[in-house]
């Protein structure tokens, strides 16, 4: 089996559609992929809807967290998506994203980017505005070369000229509500230093011992080295070891089923989750 639990669509900041997302995955082979919109699920109807034949989806999101000042990512699968604590959290980070993209719009152009909310408004369309569509916007203007590029200090970057706060979960709360939906909890990306300050190892056993499932141990933006050294602290901490794309579409380099999960990790997943089931694909509906 193929497994690639981390993924996006245009429900937040993937130029893929939820269904062009999954008719892509099994296009590339996978037999199992998750859907994990940042702080959302507004993509989940239609995914299921257009759900081909052989492919099994994982709902899921990955929610926005800050602990002492560094930010992480939290991927939370097979939760209840109407648990009214959850929920009002999720719409908590939701409705903070459209004045923190205008706070950067504004900051950009004091620092003479002649980017505009209309420009940014119009590349994020439906999808819940965030850091990569400012980041693509200045990407048409010729101010950086990619996406990437534009998450540094000079620009987007945690702490960088342009950055501007949101509100976001403490990742030990963000563990607790996610259980409390019956969902299991992922930390993203946990060493991924090109994106910007990490927190030390020590935090992830604190997180651990607070009923964290797992760490994001294979993805694109951990070298080799720092794979195996994940793997052998998930080992230690007795911690799920995932592997997945962060595929985004035409957004990012990274394609489906870059890095994928072990079967075995993905059904302790499946065992451990009693808020939503994965939905097996029934031929897919829509166009």
């Amino acid at each position: 089996m193929r497994i690639d639990l981390h993924t996006h669509s245009t429900a937040s900041d993937g130029t893929d559609s939820p269904a062009e997302l999954v008719r892509n995955a099994a296009a590339a082979g996978l037999d199992v992929v998750a859907l994990t919109d940042h702080d959302t699920s507004r993509g989940y109807a239609e995914a299921v809807a257009a759900l081909p034949a052989g492919l099994t989806l994982v709902t899921g999101a990955e929610l926005s967290c800050r602990l002492d000042g560094v930010g992480l990512h939290m991927l939370a699968y097979l939760f209840d998506p109407d648990e009214p604590e959850l929920l009002r959290e999720r719409e908590l980070v939701r409705d903070d994203r459209v004045p923190r993209a205008q706070g950067m719009v504004t900051k950009l152009q004091d620092l003479g980017v002649p980017v505009t909310w209309e420009q940014v408004a119009r590349i994020a369309g439906d999808g819940s505005v965030g850091r990569p569509h400012v980041a693509e916007a200045l990407v048409e203007l010729g101010v950086v070369g990619s996406v990437s590029d534009a998450f540094t200090p000079d620009w987007l970057a945690d702490g960088g000229r342009a950055y501007v706060g949101k509100h976001e979960l403490d990742p030990f709360d963000a563990i607790r509500l996610v259980k409390a939906a019956g969902g299991v909890t992922v930390f993203a990306h946990p060493a991924a230093v090109k994106r910007g300050q990490v927190v030390p190892e020590s935090v992830i056993a604190d997180l651990a011992a607070a009923g964290l499932d797992g760490i994001e141990t294979d993805h694109m933006d951990h070298e080799p080295a720092t794979r195996a050294r994940l793997r052998g602290l998930a080992a230690d901490l007795g911690l799920l070891a995932t592997g997945s794309s962060d595929y985004h579409g035409s957004r990012k380099t990274c394609v489906l089923g870059e890095f994928t999960t072990d079967p075995e990790v993905y059904a302790e997943i499946t065992r451990r989750a009693t808020g939503a089931f994965p939905v097996p694909g029934a031929g897919g509906t829509t166009a």
